[in-house]
């Protein structure tokens, strides 16, 4: 089995934030449902050499190493099926993109992005919170741009 470690930095890598937090038990079961998926994902005939799994209790990052085989839209297609399997099996939302991923201590926080300035008046958000950037689209962004200091993201030029 394949882990998204593994993956080669030029991987494209999908990021999917869940609107809760998962269980112990759910995550298990989501990345059982995620590594059958990996180990059978092919694209025109061909295996991927692709990794899933859940993160900090609330992100389902799926990875392709394109190397060996590319994903096509087909293949793509096929994982967001299995993404809104998860949605519905697990009663949550993983496909809104309005939604923001920031660390507060120990903690994993969201907030809708229409609420980013109100948090910045009330400092519950400065410019050195960290924040997910879901948007990153390869493993070596995500190794080096997933976490970002809020002034460092995207965040600050909508609200601005």
């Amino acid at each position: 089995m394949t882990t998204l470690s593994q993956l080669s930095p030029n991987s494209r890598i999908w990021i999917y934030q869940s609107s809760k937090e998962f269980t112990a038990d759910e995550i298990q079961k989501i990345n059982a449902l995620a590594t059958e998926f990996v180990n059978t994902w092919s694209a025109h005939g061909a295996a991927l050499k692709a990794a899933a799994e859940v993160l900090h209790k609330r992100f389902l990052l799926i990875g392709v190493d394109e190397q060996q085989a590319a994903a096509s839209g087909c293949s793509i297609d096929k994982s967001v099926a299995l993404v809104k399997k998860i949605e519905a099996d697990f009663n949550t939302d993983l496909l809104d993109r309005m939604q923001v991923a920031y660390r507060s201590g120990n903690e994993i926080k969201t907030f809708k992005l229409p609420q980013a300035s109100s948090l910045l008046e009330k400092a519950e958000l400065t410019e050195n919170t960290v924040i997910f950037n879901n948007l990153v689209t390869t493993k070596k962004d995500w190794d080096e741009k997933w976490e970002v200091t809020l002034k460092d993201s995207w965040i600050l030029q909508t609200v601005n």
